[in-house]
């Protein structure tokens, strides 16, 4: 072992330690990050009854996973991760359109936030929100 004059060790501070990134993490931050794409209008779930008692259970303590990170789900390795998202569309959009822009942005913001590399972003859209459909997600005052 290589000793500093100061009876530390050599290695910069930096490289004493590892640090590792939970699969929540990545995905609160991928799912952050496709709802900033326009035309995204949900994630997770096709069915409007599904996303609301979805919202619903996001909001009870030790519900399942957190309104952000619904809809995504993230495989985390030392240094890369792969991601598959789920997404309801607007009615009207380029869903191909959509789905570039979501994976550009997700990619973007992971790799930019975690320092791993995104090897795939794999995208289910699930539905399309019709413009007469009542949005029936919970209002988000509601605790």
């Amino acid at each position: 072992m290589t000793e500093s004059a100061s009876g530390g060790s050599a290695r910069p501070p930096a490289d004493r330690g590892r640090t590792t990134i939970a699969d929540g993490v990545v995905e609160k931050i991928a799912g952050l990050a496709a709802r900033e794409v326009p035309g995204v209008h949900a994630m997770g779930s096709g069915s409007g009854l599904s996303r609301t008692f979805g919202a619903v259970r996001d909001r009870v303590p030790g519900g399942a996973k957190s309104a952000a990170a619904r809809g995504v789900k993230a495989e985390v390795g030392e240094v890369q991760t792969a991601l598959d998202l789920e997404i309801v569309v607007d009615y009207g959009v380029e869903i191909r359109e959509v789905a570039r822009a979501v994976r550009e942005n997700v990619i973007a913001a992971v790799e930019r936030m975690t320092g791993l590399e995104v090897v795939e972003v794999n995208i289910a859209v699930s539905d399309v929100k019709l413009p007469d459909e009542p949005d029936e997600e919970p209002d988000s005052r509601l605790q």
